[in-house]
This record gives C-alpha cells, sequence and structure tokens, in this order.
C-alpha cells in the first residue's frame, strides 16, 4: 500500500494508552505487513517517550518494526519536556492535531487509542 497508512492516536496520562497503541500496531502490522503505520503521542502521555522511562524496553523492540512513533511537541513544551530527551526511536511533529489532519487528508486511516 503506498500513499496511505494507518494512525494510532494515543493521547492522555497512562502508560497503558501507549501499551495499548503498540500492540494495535504490531497486531495491525502482522496482519497488513505492507501498510505504513505511525502512533501519534499527544498529552501528558509523551513523558513515556523519554529515555529511562517504564515503556523504554517496549518502545525500543517496537523501534525493530516498521511502525514509527511520533510525539506532539506542544505537548512536550506542555510537560516540560525537550525533544533531546526521547528515546532516539521516536520522531517529533510540531503538533499532533495538525499531523493527524493532513494525514486523514492524504487517505490514512485513523484510531483512537
Amino acid at each position: 500500500m503506498t500513499g496511505a497508512g494507518l494512525l494510532l492516536h494515543v493521547s492522555g496520562a497512562d502508560a497503558t494508552l501507549i501499551q495499548a497503541g503498540i500492540r494495535s500496531a504490531l497486531n495491525a502490522s502482522a496482519q497488513l505487513p505492507t501498510l505504513t503505520i505511525e502512533i501519534v503521542v499527544q498529552g501528558s502521555v509523551v513523558l513515556f517517550l523519554r529515555a529511562r522511562s517504564d515503556l523504554e524496553n517496549a518502545l525500543t523492540e517496537l523501534a525493530a518494526t516498521p511502525v514509527r512513533v511520533l510525539s506532539c511537541q506542544n505537548s512536550m513544551r506542555s510537560v516540560g519536556l525537550d525533544a533531546a530527551d526521547l528515546l532516539p526511536s521516536v520522531s517529533v511533529v510540531p503538533a499532533a492535531v495538525a499531523h493527524l489532519t493532513a494525514r486523514q487528508f492524504e487517505g490514512w486511516a485513523y484510531i483512537r487509542v
């Protein structure tokens, strides 16, 4: 599949939300191996994307897959997190809402986790 993909939107404050996003991404990837998948993280849950968080191992393992994890820069600013604090496999988008909107206009499927 080209030009489209799957967006998994994770927002809130609970680590279980990112864990659910990771599980969903891996399940989708197993069934749709050519699909591009992004987990877009927004809200204070971005704190779990930093090095030495409770989810570091799971996110490091996810980095070996084609699934991309994207952190909202606006959310990071709200919780005092810098891009340098994030795990190396995590990318930053300026605003999750804008990224999600642009991807949907491109034809991507959207699921809120």
